[in-house]
């Protein structure tokens, strides 16, 4: 029993080796820190863009089902802009277009007169698809160089380690395994970092083509509504009507001989 209390005795005694997030960032002193902010500042773009991006996308294509309904139902583009939110992409186009069918009277020749709304409706698609397109960069950058900057951080964390250890003179397992594993913690922040980025800008980008499918389509509809005097209209959906039943028809009596 001597034996055994004496042992424990030293057990308790001996120094407890601490290790993990708080302790890397103390060994890698002022670069751990900032590397750790530079990731979260990161992170927090990138969600912020991802919300704000899908909650302006999801906007659009609410609206995308409101001129389906009723848009086009209006006999004339000027009365169907009344029926679209103001700042909306949409109304935007169709403002584009009627300002452009005012200005090209002005054109003396019929065909520069078509390029020209053409042109103009162009236009006021690209500036719609630019706004939508704001913000991505900062995700691709984040996906690019996050990992490599937690990285950086990482190969710092182990020349401090390494340099600690040459000075302590001992180069033994429980020395070397937990201040290189700390410093590795800045790999996986950065790599934590880059994958979401990575994720939301191929989500946003897929939303985004799909956005500017339907600009150019009601872009095209809007340009021949123009140039035809109001006579082309895209097929708009209508629900199909209701079906009244015929009243059913009174047996035939049959008659007494």
């Amino acid at each position: 029993m001597l034996i055994v209390d004496l042992l424990a005795a030293g057990a308790q005694g001996a120094p407890q080796n601490k290790f993990g997030f708080a302790e890397a960032l103390e060994q890698g002193g002022f670069i751990a820190y900032a590397t750790v902010v530079i990731l979260g500042i990161m992170s927090f773009g990138s969600f912020y863009i991802l919300f704000t991006k899908y909650f302006e996308q999801a906007k659009i294509l609410r609206q995308y089902n409101t001129i389906r309904s009723t848009f086009w139902k209006a006999p004339t583009l000027r009365e169907g802009t009344t029926k679209l939110e103001k700042n909306s992409a949409w109304r935007q186009i169709v403002d584009d277009g009627l300002s452009a069918e005012e200005q090209h009277a002005k054109m003396t020749d019929a065909l520069e007169a078509h390029d020209w709304m053409h042109s103009s409706l162009a236009r006021s698609e690209a500036s719609v698809n630019a706004r939508l397109a704001s913000g991505l960069p900062f995700l691709a950058t984040v996906g690019a160089t996050s990992p490599f900057i937690g990285l950086f951080g990482t190969v710092v964390g182990i020349y401090r380690a390494l340099i600690n250890i040459g000075l302590a003179g001992s180069a033994s397992i429980d020395k070397v395994a937990g201040p290189v594993g700390e410093a590795l913690i800045m790999t996986a922040l950065g790599l934590l970092v880059a994958v979401p980025a990575v994720l939301a800008y191929n989500y946003l980008q897929a939303r985004n083509k799909r956005i500017a499918e339907l600009l150019t389509g009601f872009s095209n509809d809007v340009l021949a509504n123009i140039t035809s005097r109001g006579a082309v209209k895209p097929a708009v959906a209508l629900a199909p009507a209701k079906t009244v039943a015929a009243p059913a028809k009174p047996a035939a009596t049959p008659v007494k001989s």
